[in-house]
């Protein structure tokens, strides 16, 4: 692969300067090899960005003042004369009822806001990080795209390095049917390692998998939900990386 040619996958996540991109479009336009990985690499982006992340609920705000409006309001305070009175307002029940209610919705509503937020912060970080192992193995030198049809409709594409010891896999495929679910699997001279397994119904995914010094090919196979010890067979689509 000539130097131009590694040049796909930094052009799609835009890290090239202005003078590699110049070189690498005018190769483009005469390139279909590089034409095909950058219209996979960049679909391969694109559903990395999926599912990744979310924002605390819109809903969050209206709730919170739904509430208000249902919680009993104080009457209009009156001069508090000595102690005695401070004392028979806390025991009015009505009274304490309402303080309590209002305390209860403030508390439930920031403790709910700080989970949204870590939560927001925790899959804010998870993305960057997948983001930052996909753009090492698209830009790295030995980078090698592959695909394959999956049985039954659909196409599995992996861009596999052996340098970073990893590969980006893309599943676009039909619902596996009820109960079942796509599992992956690292082949080794027939010897399958599990690899990861989606959620059930789930036909189309994006991820990054680990491992392939030892491994011959990554399969795809179709399994119950939660996976198997050991590939159903037939194997529904497999990809050599080497």
């Amino acid at each position: 692969m000539s130097e131009t040619h590694c040049l796909a996958g930094p052009y799609v996540l835009h890290a090239l300067d202005e003078p590699e991109q110049a070189t690498f479009e005018q190769h483009l336009r005469g390139c279909v090899t590089c034409a095909v990985e950058v219209a996979e690499f960049g679909e391969t982006v694109a559903r990395l960005a999926e599912d990744t992340w979310s924002a605390p609920p819109p809903e969050l705000r209206g709730r919170v003042l739904a509430q208000t409006r249902l919680t009993r309001q104080l009457p209009p305070a009156r001069p508090v004369r000595g102690r005695r009175a401070l004392t028979r307002w806390w025991r009015h029940p009505a009274l304490a009822t309402a303080a309590a209610c209002l305390l209860v919705a403030a508390l439930a509503a920031g403790v709910t806001f700080t989970v949204q937020q870590q939560r927001l912060r925790d899959e804010r970080a998870s993305a960057q990080f997948q983001l930052a192992h996909v753009h090492a193995v698209l830009s790295a030198p030995d980078a090698q795209l592959r695909a394959a049809d999956v049985a039954g409709g659909g196409r599995v594409t992996v861009v596999a390095s052996a340098g970073r010891d990893s590969a980006v896999l893309m599943l676009a495929a039909p619902d596996p049917g009820a109960g079942r679910a796509y599992q992956f699997w690292l082949m080794n001279g027939g010897t399958p390692h599990s690899a990861g397994v989606l959620n059930g119904g789930q036909g189309t995914a994006t991820c990054v998998i680990s491992g392939l010094r030892a491994a011959e090919a990554l399969a795809v196979s179709v399994e119950p939900v939660g996976g198997s010890p050991a590939p159903t067979l037939p194997i529904a689509a497999q990809v050599a990386i080497r």
